[in-house]
């Protein structure tokens, strides 16, 4: 198996005409026969990394996945494609689970979806042995590490699939890991030298902004309404929360619903099904939604309360924008909600070690939050990714605060770092450079290294300040498995010892004050931008109508960036549907009729307007030749000659319409003018072939002859 194969299932079942990054090398390396570990965030494109292989090779790929609204998704989205696909899980009755266990031993599924607790059951055990099986997916594979954000001890069971089936690729993949993590995961799978692939964290068409939380109702209410209509995930700290927040939403005349944990089964599938079949545009909600939801066209996510660690923070402002689209991600915090948090966690079950770990990676994300960082880079730098530049694209870059040169003071705090053996938390450091007489210090001799007591200059709190900056710069980093340790980077390496210049934000900003919504500036639309937000809406409704006669969200029948691609190229025909990105050959047979259908309709209207929109005058010749009128009544009725008649309709048939031709050429004729092509060079023109043929054949007929040349070359 090789990547053609794979480029061709890619366009012919998805739509797309080329790979993500490192999508390929990805599926080269299962092809190679390979385990494989997938770092990709939210949307970007990792469910491909598996899928892809898995209709491209033999049997059946295993997919393991958490939850069964997650399961559901992706099985609808895959169906939707052509592609045979289930899942088994506790939704199913029996009748229903024997049906799929038929069809799987049949060999007539590509992917199995199976939740952790039923791959390691003993009742799956022996089916799962007379498959013939492609490859195991573990998605959300983070939840297997006791160091993630999200374990679920039922994952750390699966290790039996590499003892159990030595040779067959495991892929695992997660969207949020730090590098302990990953190493952790690794580990616990017991993947055989994985190639492991880390895919760019950063989604550059989401907009990042943090505000304090101070009168963050009023912020909040003044937020959507520049927003109306739009699809939104409002996570909150607690039940409570979601239920008031979502009253108060609908009382000032959005349309909100609210889910958590408490709720019914039947109530919480309710309220997914509205959001994601676009009934209701906003849900209140805490964490426990999201994760099952591959809905493309969310356009913005609020955090109403700090969320508990990075990671799970990135993973839920990353169900924003999935289809690529511009999309915004709002967070509020307080020390309030940490105080919550650390309430939360040391009355939890578990061991220290655990309750430790939450609360370091609590106050990191803190420490995000009030940091006066571009806000894409503080992330980014967190999963280990080096980006070393302001994004332009958060609140930070749009209002930058004060800056000073921070280079000693950085060299001073890498260097007690190095000096100590990089065996210190953050808040020894600072009295290490204080010059405190603490008894850690002086019990670990730290009072006796050449920096101590070097940074007297500025108080606790502005260390801290300036530490937290040096974390997210990426010139330290916490070590979690290590006591929360701070280590210095590559990066710091080169402050420290190759004179590379620090630019710090000045201690003390004024975080209380929320920064000020820039009031947006009306702007009359052109007449272009006019025509193509209404031709969106016309492709928005009809999708909505669709996807309800289907019984399937309306995402998964084309997402708003195909859409909005269908209003730039406005296909006429099957060829030029074809070539619009997330329009599959399964898509094109069930839905392109509809979608080509309604843009001519809408073109056609605009020309009785009186509105000349691309391609329209040739769609009104075509439209008045169907109705019966001859090439000689269509331009006198337009007005124009019959030649440009003649040359709407051989367009028209090049671009893939029916056109009974031989009316004008016949099939004799046709092989003589094509044959004699071979004498001319590209592009052809009419009156050499004439010429070349002493008259024998009207221009017509040479014109009509070199269309069909010409539409079966492509």
């Amino acid at each position: 198996m090789n990547l053609q194969h794979a480029s061709v299932a890619l366009k012919k079942t998805f739509g797309y005409d080329q790979f993500r990054p490192l999508q390929a090398d990805i599926i080269q390396t299962v092809y190679d026969q390979r385990d494989v570990l997938v770092l990709m965030p939210t949307g970007g494109g990792k469910s491909i990394c598996f899928q892809i292989p898995a209709i491209t090779l033999e049997g059946t790929t295993i997919v393991v996945s958490p939850l069964i609204a997650l399961m559901k998704d992706q099985v609808e989205g895959l169906t939707a494609n052509g592609i045979p696909a289930a899942f088994l899980n506790s939704s199913l009755d029996a009748s229903q689970s024997r049906n799929v266990e038929d069809a799987l031993l049949a060999g007539y599924l590509k992917l199995l979806y199976v939740s952790p607790e039923k791959l390691v059951s003993q009742g799956f055990q022996p089916l799962l042995k007379r498959l013939k099986i492609s490859m195991f997916a573990i998605d959300e594979a983070h939840c297997i590490s006791s160091w993630g954000h999200d374990f679920r001890p039922e994952y750390t069971q699966l290790r039996f699939l590499k003892n159990q089936f030595p040779h067959i690729p495991v892929m695992a993949l997660t969207a949020t890991a730090d590098r302990v993590t990953r190493k952790d995961i690794a580990d616990q799978l017991g993947l055989q030298n994985p190639a492991v692939f880390i895919a760019s964290f950063d989604r550059p068409n989401i907009s990042l902004q943090v505000r304090p939380g101070q009168r963050r109702m009023e912020q909040m209410l003044a937020y959507l309404k520049e927003r109306p209509g739009q699809s939104g995930i409002i996570y909150c700290l607690a039940r409570k929360t979601c239920e008031t927040l979502s009253e108060k939403l609908n009382a000032a005349g959005f349309q909100a619903a609210y889910y958590h944990a408490d709720l019914p089964a039947a109530k919480r599938n309710k309220v997914q099904e509205d959001f994601i079949n676009d009934r209701v545009p906003i849900v209140c909600a805490t964490i426990a939604f999201g994760m099952g939801i591959d809905k493309s066209n969310v356009r913005f996510v609020i955090h109403y309360n700090l969320p508990r660690n990075v990671e799970g923070y990135y993973q839920e402002l990353g169900r924003a924008g999935r289809d690529g689209l511009p999309a915004d991600a709002l967070l509020f915090f307080s020390y309030a909600d940490v105080q919550t948090y650390r309430e939360m966690f040391e009355q939890s079950e578990g061991s220290e070690e655990q309750k430790e770990l939450k609360i370091a990676k609590l106050n990191r994300m803190f420490q995000v939050a009030e940091a006066p960082v571009c806000r894409r880079r503080t992330i980014l730098n967190y999963f280990n990714e080096v980006y070393d530049q302001n994004c332009g694209n958060c609140d930070v870059c749009q209002h930058p605060p004060q800056h000073f040169d921070g280079t000693l003071a950085a060299q001073k705090a890498l260097s007690a770092i190095l000096r100590t053996g990089e065996k210190v938390g953050m808040t020894l450091l600072v009295d290490i450079l204080r010059g405190s007489q603490r008894r850690e210090i002086l019990e670990g001799r730290f009072h006796e290294i050449k920096t101590y007591g070097a940074g007297k200059e500025y108080s606790y709190d502005e260390w801290l300040f300036l530490l937290s900056q040096m974390l997210h710069h990426g010139y330290i980093e916490i070590a979690y498995d290590d006591f929360s340790h701070l280590r210095v980077t590559d990066a710091g390496k080169s402050v420290l010892f190759e004179g590379k210049r620090v630019k710090l934000a000045l201690p003390k900003p004024d975080v209380k004050k929320a920064p000020t919504e820039r009031q947006p500036v009306l702007q009359s639309k052109s007449p272009t931008q006019s025509l193509r937000e209404a031709l969106f809406e016309r492709l928005v409704a009809l999708r909505r109508l669709t996807a309800q006669k289907q019984g399937v969200p309306p995402y998964l029948i084309f997402s708003d960036a195909t859409l909005k691609e269908m209003v730039e190229k406005q296909p006429l025909s099957d060829t030029e549907l074809l070539m619009v990105s997330g329009v599959g050959e399964r898509k094109l047979q069930l839905y392109g009729d509809a979608f080509i259908g309604e843009i001519r309709k809408f073109v056609l209207e605009k020309k009785e307007e009186g509105v000349n929109i691309k391609g329209s005058t040739q769609l009104v010749t075509l439209d008045l030749y169907k109705k019966g009128q001859s090439v000689a009544e269509i331009a006198e009725a337009r007005g124009i000659s019959p030649n440009s008649v003649m040359a709407h309709l051989v367009t028209m048939y090049e671009r893939g319409e029916t056109i009974d031709i031989h009316q004008w050429v016949g099939p004799e004729e046709m092989d003589l003018i094509q044959g004699a092509l071979s004498l001319f060079e590209a592009p052809y023109m009419l009156k050499p072939i004439f010429d070349h043929f002493e008259g024998r054949f009207n221009y017509d007929a040479i014109r009509w002859a070199l269309a069909h040349y010409q539409k079966h070359q492509t």
